[in-house]
């Protein structure tokens, strides 16, 4: 039998009475609604033919279903909708099985409860991310999934959007079977249940859980939610699986489903997924390739140095560490060591992983062992002269086309690149503190860097698996001169009266996993004292300066490393400390402020201000191209909550257009 196209992006073809159904919409087979379309229309010619026995569902490629079409969000519901395709196939009176041959996210994952068997190939991957864009599922998942997995699972898998392996999905319940060719293996089950009822998930009764099971398993879900409405939500529908009906709870949930789909919650973390797409474009890389390379050079294995290499290893990179002396490379070296073994006992690495890692890692206190790097990174202490020096003896050891990066936070890579003979292969790369952790990297796009180095640096970045923001080349780049606005109106805050506990607790209810003078004394106070300092002789004596912090690192409370800060930590845990509080005043009075009180609204508002102010700056200056890579920058790298958008986002939402309409 010939392939039947039911749709642009779906086409079955019959195999021994089975029609194979696949999914065609790259590039991750979304549920546009041309495919919910094709899958009506499948469903249709499935029921039609009599010598057709059953109906196997695929995705095309890589990936099974990878969810809805964001870009519908927004749009008037357009027909069929995802529950309509989803009640259709559980309802079908043909065997349904989900060949479940990659990913199956969000409204794929849906689409697999609804079917009567589940073979998972062994690639397969079930997620369930709708809390990250701050709605719940919409097609049944909340009252599906703890049908086939109990109560306690499903809350851990929905409200936590953690996705399983096709082997913890047999363990759980939610695949029937692991397969290498899990098509061949669906339509063997297609087969065998056209002969016995069919397993209907909607009509299964929700399996009864360990005593204190659901409740211990929403408690944890509900401490890591943070002010977000979504989680709480996908917690409270899927308990009342349990007590609903199942038309009553997908009534429940969908009405949920639309009722966030409109808040701002949901907009702010549509702007952060539509703008980690966009990140890292730059119009002229248009059309260029970058070469690959294998060889990563490091100079400076301190605790930023390590980090990154280790980073570099585990995307598979073979790394060459290079410290001063053959000491300090020894003990560079164990310490990246340590680091992996971190990683294995994280469950983020295999421990077979990590011991191809160490083969592909090697260490020396000569620069001439970089002689076949292709690309150097400077980790070393952050000073101009230092660095300078550093790249000027590179230049004479590296091959003409390897490239040469800075990890510079502060310092003009320009004024680097000069160091060497050829500044148009120099690029910033500003990673973020322990860099095999943080996802964030500002790439420093600076004024001789060619469009290919600019490329080559970028895919590097997304080979690590970071997040790579372009910078134009400013003091602090786009990230630390946003936080330097916002720690520069919170100290001017303190100082006109507020308390920094009355900042950091505004900050906090509002969505801040930490206030700002909590993060500033977990960072260490000296690092930015040291910055003033430095920056004293040409401060411009007319603008406002508040020394406060500078009196605190006087007293040698450089933060948690200390035992005080802005807080005391004597009993190892934050407390407001009357010492920091009589140096506050001290300095208040020295002025002649009449301290005043601060709402917590208005501290937060100002704090916000103070953000954008400096993003829209960035943005006249050409440092940053898009508002969104300003709230990436701030939500990935400083603790902005990610459910808020970034500061940019919550400056547009005064003129921001009307909630948007259901989607599919």
């Amino acid at each position: 039998m010939e392939t039947v196209q039911f749709s642009d992006s779906v086409a079955g073809k019959v195999y021994d009475s089975i029609l194979v159904v696949a999914i065609d919409n790259p590039p991750v087979n979304a549920l546009s609604v041309h495919t919910r379309a094709g899958l009506m229309a499948a469903l249709d010619h499935a029921a039609g033919q009599e010598t057709i026995g059953g109906v196997v569902l695929t995705g095309a490629g890589a990936l099974f279903v990878g969810g809805a079409d964001i870009k519908e969000f927004g749009q008037p519901p357009l027909a069929p909708i995802l529950p309509d395709v989803v009640a259709r196939i559980e309802g079908f009176a043909k065997p349904v099985v989900a060949a479940v041959n990659g990913a199956a996210l969000g409204g794929g994952a849906e689409l697999t409860l609804a079917c009567h068997g589940r073979v998972a190939g062994s690639k397969a991957r079930f997620a369930f991310p709708e809390v990250k864009l701050g709605i719940v599922p919409g097609a049944g998942g909340t009252q599906r999934l703890p049908r086939l997995v109990g109560v306690a699972s499903a809350i851990d898998l929905i409200a936590s959007s953690r996705p399983i392996g096709a082997e913890e999905a047999r363990a759980c319940g939610l695949a029937d079977a692991v397969a290498d060719d899990a098509v061949a293996a669906a339509m063997v089950l297609a087969h065998r249940m056209a002969s016995t009822p069919l397993r209907r998930t909607g009509s299964l009764p929700v399996p009864l859980a360990e005593a204190g099971a659901a409740d211990a398993a929403a408690t944890k879900a509900l401490a890591k939610a943070r002010g977000q409405a979504a989680p709480v939500e996908a917690v409270r529908l899927v308990s009342a699986a349990s007590d609903l009906s199942l038309q009553e709870g997908l009534a429940e949930e969908r009405a949920t489903f639309l009722r966030l789909l409109g808040s701002d919650e949901a907009a702010a973390l549509r702007h952060v997924f539509f703008a980690e797409r966009a990140a890292g474009k730059v119009d002229r890389l248009a059309g260029i390739t970058p070469r690959a390379i294998n060889i990563i050079g490091i100079v400076g294995l301190g605790l930023m140095g390590s980090g990154i290499a280790v980073a570099a290893l585990t995307a598979g990179y073979r790394v060459i560490g290079v410290e001063q002396t053959a000491v300090a490379a020894e003990v560079g070296g164990k310490r990246i060591a340590g680091l992996l073994d971190k990683a294995v006992q994280s469950g983020r690495l295999a421990v077979g992983a990590r011991e191809a890692c160490l083969a592909r890692f090697s260490t020396a206190a000569d620069i001439a062992a970089l002689a076949e790097a292709e690309l150097v990174i400077e980790a070393v202490f952050d000073d101009l002269a230092v660095k300078t020096e550093l790249f000027r003896k590179l230049d004479h050891v590296v091959a003409p086309g390897a490239v040469l990066a800075t990890n510079t936070s502060y310092l003009d890579p320009d004024a680097i690149a000069t160091a060497t003979a050829r500044p148009e292969r120099v690029v910033g790369l500003h990673f973020f503190s322990p860099a095999n952790i943080m996802r964030l990297v500002e790439v420093v796009d600076c004024k001789a860097t060619t469009a290919e180095v600019l490329a080559l640096t970028l895919a590097f970045a997304r080979r690590l698996g970071k997040l790579p923001i372009v910078s134009g080349v400013t003091e602090g780049f786009i990230g630390n001169r946003v936080y330097s606005a916002y720690r520069r109106e919170a100290e001017f805050m303190v100082e006109d009266g507020a308390a920094p506990q009355d900042v950091d607790a505004a900050l906090e209810a509002w969505g801040f996993a930490m206030g700002i003078f909590a993060v500033n004394d977990m960072a260490g106070l000296e690092i930015a004292w040291a910055r003033r300092k430095r920056q004293a002789s040409t401060r411009d004596p007319g603008e406002r300066y508040v020394a406060i912090a500078d009196r605190l690192c006087e007293a040698g409370r450089f933060g948690r490393k200390t035992g005080a800060g802005w807080y005391d930590y004597a009993s190892g845990k934050r407390a407001v400390d009357p010492a920091a509080t009589a140096l506050i005043e001290a300095a208040r009075a020295e002025k002649s402020i009449l301290p005043r009180n601060f709402t917590p609204g208005e501290i937060v508002a100002r704090l916000l201000e103070a953000m954008a102010d400096e993003g829209k700056a960035l943005l006249i200056e050409g440092i940053a191209a898009r508002a969104g890579d300003i709230d990436l920058v701030m939500i990935n790298g400083y603790g902005f909550p990610a459910h808020k958008g970034g500061p940019m986002f919550q400056a547009s939402l005064k003129s921001s257009a009307d909630p948007p309409a259901a989607a599919n």
